[in-house]
């Protein structure tokens, strides 16, 4: 979320950048259209005086050359020496020349030098003047360009928050829904703008959701109702049948398994239920829940499974551990993973370890991939191995009740022997 630049932020930041280049494009621009126009002009104006210079020379010797802005000098082939060394051997054409004057300061200036007619003549203009001007212009520019800068920012800023008012109203009518637990329509709120739109569009969807949620909420009440009433006549039934003396014990075991299904079924009915309203009940009268009371009960309704098989089921009751949910949700949790367990496993023991805020189921099956043990958890993700029969269902059902009360649910293979780890931390 902190890597996600508001929009806000955006506009006042294109703004602003797009003021700032075009403030530096404009002086960039600025400097090189005076330095090009003035050097052509210096670099015209010295060579004309220069050729003019020695032109004068050769028609009239002795004349001085008179200009207010520049200073000549000529020699013939047989006088150059008397000119400055580092002028001697320059050929015709404008250069640039750095000297020091009377007072000791450095100065740049522009020299002419013509050579024609045997003669040579040089012309100095002191350009240190217009380097100080340059240096003005420089700054002048740079001024300019932090003001605009500034400037774009602070109409960036005004724009952005005249732009973004009604987005932000809109947004704060919604956070106030929220609180309220309430939506109320948002487009009357709202010029017919492209933000009157998105208030519309959201005064749609919301009332699609509503209506979702509604039927949801029907839905879930139908079914608690419809299904725990005969759940509730099976249970009730069965109990009164195994109070019969003349029963036989064969009779007596198959309601004992009728019994205990009805009562996962209402179990699974109420866990859904809860995952379905995203709802975390803790017991009734503050009460906690011993996990290796629940173990032993899961334990024992799943043990006609085991029947056919050599295989033993172990409880070890390491030290009490106690949860603040519902029996009926640590029972599903349990009943899936126990039950995949000796579903998966044909020989071996099945060993339930609680202890340590935890509880463990660990298998002697085949076993799991490193790679697939996240992936068991999916929705629709079905093991494979003895009795990989099934949607798929259960394990995703037990991460979401693990989810919905801060449990920690993972399986991974053993590293000791062949098969399989299952556990649920208790946070």
């Amino acid at each position: 979320m902190q890597s996600r630049r508001k929009l806000r932020f955006r506009l006042v930041l294109s703004f602003a950048l797009f003021g700032f280049g075009l403030s530096v494009l404009f002086a960039v621009a600025s400097l090189y259209v005076r330095a090009k126009v003035e050097d052509q002009l210096v670099v015209s104006s010295l060579q004309q005086d220069a050729d003019s210079y020695a032109q004068q020379m050769h028609e009239s010797p002795g004349q001085p050359f008179y200009s207010k802005l520049m200073t000549g000098w000529g020699w013939s082939d047989r006088t150059i020496y008397k000119a400055p060394l580092a002028w001697q051997n320059l050929s015709s054409g404008v250069h640039d020349v750095y000297e020091t004057d009377a007072d000791g300061h450095l100065r740049h200036y522009k020299l002419a030098v013509s050579r024609r007619f045997g003669l040579i003549a040089f012309v100095r203009y002191d350009v240190s003047r217009d380097d100080l001007g340059k240096r003005q212009l420089f700054t002048a520019l740079i001024t300019v360009v932090l003001l605009l800068s500034m400037l774009s920012l602070a109409i960036g800023l005004w724009l952005s928050r005249k732009v973004l008012k009604p987005v932000t109203q809109l947004a704060q009518r919604i956070r106030d829904f929220r609180k309220a637990g309430k939506a109320e329509p948002l487009a009357q709120h709202f010029a017919d703008d492209e933000v009157g739109e998105l208030a519309h569009v959201l005064d749609e969807y919301a009332a699609r959701l509503t209506a979702m949620v509604e039927r949801d909420r029907e839905f879930n009440s139908d079914v608690s109702h419809e299904l725990r009433t005969p759940l509730a006549v099976i249970s009730s039934t069965t109990e009164l049948l195994q109070d019969s003396p003349d029963l036989t014990d064969k009779l007596r075991e198959r309601l004992k398994r009728i019994e205990r299904a009805s009562r996962q079924a209402t179990e699974l009915i109420e866990a859904l239920l809860l995952l379905s309203r995203a709802e975390r009940r803790g017991p009734t009268r503050g009460e906690t829940t011993e996990v290796a009371k629940v173990a032993a009960d899961v334990i024992e309704s799943q043990r006609p499974q085991v029947r056919g098989k050599p295989l033993e089921i172990e409880l070890a009751a390491l030290e009490p551990v106690s949860v603040n949910a519902p029996a009926s949700v640590l029972s599903v949790a349990l009943t899936n993973l126990i039950g995949n367990a000796i579903k998966y496993t044909l020989e071996g023991t099945v060993r339930v370890e609680v202890g340590g805020g935890r509880i463990e189921v660990i298998d002697t099956g085949p076993g799991i991939k490193p790679e697939d043990a996240e992936r068991l958890f999916q929705r629709g993700v079905r093991g494979e191995g003895a009795g990989g029969s099934g949607a798929g269902l259960g394990l995703a059902i037990v991460r979401r009740l693990c989810e919905l009360y801060g449990w920690d649910v993972s399986m991974r293979p053993r590293t000791d022997a062949n098969g399989a780890i299952a556990s649920i931390v208790f946070g």
